[in-house]
């Protein structure tokens, strides 16, 4: 912490200001400073008073306790023991009080504990300073700013500032009734303590953890979650190392630091009576919601006895009613792990094995017996452990990191094994503590784990190229060189290649992670047996991943068709897994025919899944929605996606989370919600970050220069331009569809920005040369239209249709209507380019169509913009000033800024020139003339339709000089008339726009 406690807190300050700024000219005020434990009351108060003695206003402390005994005590030691041991009427004690605080500040800490004298001695001061302030001084959002009255005649002293602190939950009813009148009646001024902001409370963290230069911004979050953006919580959080895929279970890595930070809180329960300590105690055992039964029970108290301890707590605010009121819960999760960090060790275990006997006999889930069962791994051995392993199976999908810790206490916890079952149970909790780092995004240390399960088996790995290829070779093949050792059964060794080539995958080494799948998959007989064990199933899966993400997708379809004609011991969810992987692997590589009615069929299988189940292969969900993004069902998509996205959740999945962002990216993109495609793949670049995946990062980074491209124009597309070259030259070329994707990007960002040859040029080197043979099948048409448009961009419209061809032809074979949009809108451009203006128009409002029907708002508008020149080439400038219209309402809710520049530049050359004319095309420029420009100039205009004075007039030059120029390009073009001029030139260049390029979203 930075020590900047009033960090958020700047508007309540300058409202308490304003009573020290009345008492300066005489006028006294009634401050009352309310909100929840923890919200920073004191430290207000303490501001307030170092704010009146840097004024050199005296200020007066009294502080209310809840061991005080007798009357008035929270005045006794301010008016001194002489008369706080008289016997003194209270009239004497106010009169008193008032001479003391006479012209200064008195400030009254705590005053919910205050005891019944004191609290109607406050209530007299109140009135008192309220005379001397009718009404308040100082403006609030619950009070008027009407001027404060002068004091009052026969006041007793001078004007003071009374400030009241106190909690309103544990304050006197009198008291609160009082307050609140005074604050209706604007003489008291209340100011409320709220819970701090995100912003706010990244800035009183400072530094700690990045939240000055943006990196941890997802721990800055979930602080501020955790702690509710109370300083008070968040202080003990900190302090405790917190760690959000610990929390609530858990405060930190150090909760043993809690009672050192929790002063404060433990005198709160320091000060409740022996069984409600007790009963604290157990609460803190018993976890987020507690019976008031199970806790006097832990606690070792009656029934009668548990309630009157529970009521206790209850009056101090320490518990408050959950669930409807038939269970509690700490007011703050932070309270109950400073009670359970204070406890001694014996109480402890004793209570969690009671606890755990409670949770058992009510027949709880797995999770919470282990939750009981964590602090009895090293005292109760081999049980204790067991029902960690079975509850961090429940954990794994929500709360991986939890998870992971339960099933390393379990292995420590186990004796060396002596048996067989023995040696199987910890090999298979082993590769359990794997997949649950994996879940963790802790890949590096699963790496290193999965590699030495295999070294401590005798695997002894083969290089590459010597390994048999299973997908190829139906031979039984000879298996690696393995010594059989003491680590794993044989049985098991399937899981544990899986596991390895998953690390491997998920850190982005392709070629490893396929030798050691493969190196496993020589372990399976070939044919594939007809009953798949649960271990054989995972690991032919895991093989048909990597295939995907290396791109080598149609090496691996025909083993992931042989094994879905076998049986899988592991159910109905990895066999659901194990079809939408094969369905993917069609429509990734252009099966549409086959792909779309297996998709269809995949998506009822996994909407009947329980979320549950779902969660426990959130690969499938991620793969499901990615096919039908391809398949251009978007509905599907995000709907499936989504729910992915929420399975991922505590922590879970970061990996498989950041491929489910990306896939929203798109979606977002595509239906113009700029905004959250940017958002989404910022938080997908970062959680690539953090599991270390360079190429997740890299296709992240694309996206979001891509959005940055569409929402910020032309005059930053250079800035996104130069970010995404920046992460695709991260990228080896050929290390499959992600860098591919990433590649296809950057050549959308550099036509967009200008840069028609390097458009082609990255995608030549990216996608494999002419025909982009290794680019995604599926999106092959949008690309190839892609560079069909840089083609003519550069000026060669001969390449352009050879494109242009290639297009049509995959567009024809996948049948997707946004794929053939692209190409339409691609070829209406070269049919502008070469004068066609009627067949030209034909296509483009088939593209634009295609793009209207299909829900892409900035892909539409964008479409427009490109067909308007041609629109009044055909159809005269209004028509064309119609589509100009509509293109800027479409882009503006989306915040396509590059749209409306473009609609902006076309609108101004569409009105400079009156009447029908072929005006520019937004897209490329026509074929290279052989004119200057002037020459071109002047015979855009004439082929426009002015006459050669009124050209002269409007550029300034001779009538001769115009005849001239006219004259020179009739000869260079070998044509006789202005109607013949018109339509050789086609679209002029003057319209100022950029090529329209095919859209980028399709990669």
């Amino acid at each position: 912490m930075t020590g900047r406690q009033t960090v958020g807190r700047q508007a309540e300050l300058r409202q308490m200001v304003a009573a020290l700024e009345g008492l300066e000219r005489g006028r006294g005020a009634v401050v009352e400073i309310t909100g929840e434990p923890g919200a920073g009351k004191t430290q207000l108060a303490c501001e307030l008073a170092d704010q009146a003695a840097r004024r050199g206003i005296p200020v007066l402390w009294a502080r209310a306790t809840r061991s005080g005994e007798g009357d008035h005590q929270v005045f006794r030691d301010m008016v001194g023991p002489a008369v706080a041991s008289g016997t003194v009427d209270l009239d004497a004690w106010c009169e008193l009080l008032q001479q003391r605080a006479s012209g200064g500040l008195l400030v009254v800490d705590d005053l919910h504990l205050a005891d019944p004298a004191s609290v109607e001695l406050v209530l007299r001061l109140a009135r008192a300073a309220s005379v001397a302030a009718a009404p308040a001084s100082a403006p609030s959002a619950s009070v008027r700013t009407t001027p404060p009255a002068p004091v009052a005649p026969g006041t007793t002293g001078a004007a003071f500032v009374l400030v009241l602190v106190h909690r309103p939950r544990q304050s006197p009813p009198a008291l609160v009734e009082a307050l609140d009148l005074g604050v209706r009646t604007d003489t008291v001024f209340r100011v409320e303590a709220c819970p701090l902001d995100r912003p706010a409370v990244a800035a009183l963290l400072g530094d700690r953890y990045g939240a000055a230069s943006g990196s941890g911004s997802d721990t800055v979050t979930a602080l501020h979650a955790a702690s509710r953006g109370l300083p008070g919580y968040l202080r003990l959080l900190v302090a405790a190392r917190f760690d959000p895929a610990l929390w609530p279970d858990r405060a930190g890595h150090d909760e043993d630091a809690l009672p050192r930070e929790a002063a404060a809180l433990l005198a709160e329960v320091g000060g409740l009576s022996g069984p409600a300590r007790a009963t604290a105690r157990a609460a803190s055992v018993l976890g987020r919601t507690f019976r008031p039964t199970d806790a006097a029970r832990i606690a070792g108290l009656d029934a009668r006895e548990g309630l009157a301890a529970c009521a206790e707590l209850l009056r101090a605010d320490l518990v408050r009613p959950a669930d409807q009121g038939r269970e509690l819960t700490f007011r703050h999760p932070a309270v109950g792990r400073v009670v359970h960090a204070s406890c001694e060790l014996p109480q402890l275990l004793d209570a969690h094995r009671q606890a755990l006997r409670i949770a058992v006999e009510r027949g709880a889930p797995a999770l919470e017996r282990a939750r009981y069962a964590e602090y009895l791994a090293h005292t109760d051995g081999p049980a204790a452990a067991r029902l960690l392993a079975e509850g961090a199976a429940e954990a794994l999908t929500r709360a991986p990191e939890l998870a992971a810790r339960w099933l390393r206490l379990a292995l420590d916890a186990l004796p060396a094994p002596g048996i067989e079952q023995e040696l199987s149970e910890r090999a298979a909790w082993e590769l359990a503590h794997g997949r649950a780092l994996i879940a963790a995004g802790r890949l590096t240390e699963a790496r290193a784990l999965a590699h030495h399960l295999l070294t401590e088996s005798g695997h002894r790995p083969s290089a590459p190229a010597a390994a048999p290829d299973p997908e190829t070779d139906h031979e039984p093949p000879t298996p690696p060189d393995r010594t059989p050792g003491p680590g794993l059964p044989s049985r098991l060794l399937p899981r544990a290649y899986a596991l390895c080539a998953a690390a491997e995958r998920l850190l982005c080494r392709y070629q490893e992670a396929e030798a050691i799948a493969r190196t496993g998959m020589a372990l399976l007989p070939r044919p594939l047996p007809a009953v798949l064990s649960v271990e054989a199933t995972e690991l032919v899966y895991e093989y048909g991943l990597v295939h995907v993400l290396r791109g080598t997708h149609d090496r691996i379809r025909p083993l992931l068709r042989e094994a879905a004609r076998s049986r899988t011991e592991a159910g109905p969810a990895a066999s659901t897994a194990l079809r939408v992987l094969i369905a993917f692997c069609d429509v990734f590589s252009g099966d549409t025919a086959r792909g779309a009615a297996e998709v269809a069929r995949c998506a009822a299988l996994v909407d009947a899944l329980p979320d549950g189940v779902a969660g426990h292969t959130p690969d499938t969900l991620t793969l499901l929605g990615c096919a039908e993004l391809y398949l251009e069902r978007f509905p599907d998509a995000r709907r499936h996606l989504l729910r992915g996205l929420d399975a991922a959740t505590g922590g879970a999945q970061k990996h498989i989370r950041a491929h489910q962002l990306l896939g929203l990216t798109m979606i977002d993109q595509w239906a113009g919600r700029l905004g959250a495609a940017q958002r989404r793949a910022a938080e997908a670049e970062e959680l690539a970050r953090a599991v270390g995946a360079p190429d997740v990062v890299t296709l992240a980074t694309a996206m979001r220069a891509m959005t940055l491209v569409w929402s910020r124009g032309q005059e930053h597309a250079g800035e996104a331009v130069a970010l995404a070259a920046r992460a695709v030259d991260t990228v080896a070329l050929g290390r499959g569809w992600w860098a591919t994707s990433a590649i296809s990007l950057l050549a959308h960002a550099q036509l967009l920005g200008g840069d028609a040859a390097g458009c082609l040029r990255t995608l030549l080197d990216g996608g494999g040369g002419a025909g982009l043979p290794d680019v995604q099948p599926a999106f092959r048409p949008s690309l190839l239209a892609l560079m069909a448009l840089a083609a003519l961009a550069d000026g060669d419209a001969e390449h352009a249709g050879q494109l242009l061809a290639d297009a049509e032809a995959d567009a024809e074979r996948l049948g997707l209507p946004l794929q053939w949009a692209c190409v339409h809108r691609a070829a209406a451009q070269l049919c502008s380019a070469r004068g066609e203006h009627t067949r030209s128009l034909e296509l483009f409002e088939r593209a634009a169509e295609g793009f209207r029907t299909g829900g892409l708002p900035v892909q539409y508008a964008w479409t427009l913009i490109a067909a308007a020149p041609v629109t009044a080439a055909v159809r005269g400038p209004a028509a064309a000033l119609g589509l100009v219209e509509r293109a800027e309402a479409l882009a503006r809710p989306c915040g396509a800024a590059l749209v409306l520049e473009k609609a902006g530049r076309l609108r101004a050359h569409l009105t400079a020139v009156p009447g029908p004319h072929p005006a520019a095309a937004p897209g490329p420029p026509t074929v290279r003339s052989p004119l200057s420009d002037r020459e071109r100039e002047v015979a855009d205009l004439a082929a426009a339709g002015l006459r050669s004075r009124q050209i002269a007039e409007r550029l300034f030059l001779s009538h001769r000089t115009v005849e001239s120029h006219l004259g020179n390009a009739y000869r260079k073009l070998g044509v006789s008339s202005r109607t013949a001029l018109a339509r050789v030139l086609g679209p002029a260049p003057g319209a100022g726009l950029q090529p329209a390029g095919a859209e980028p979203e399709f990669r």
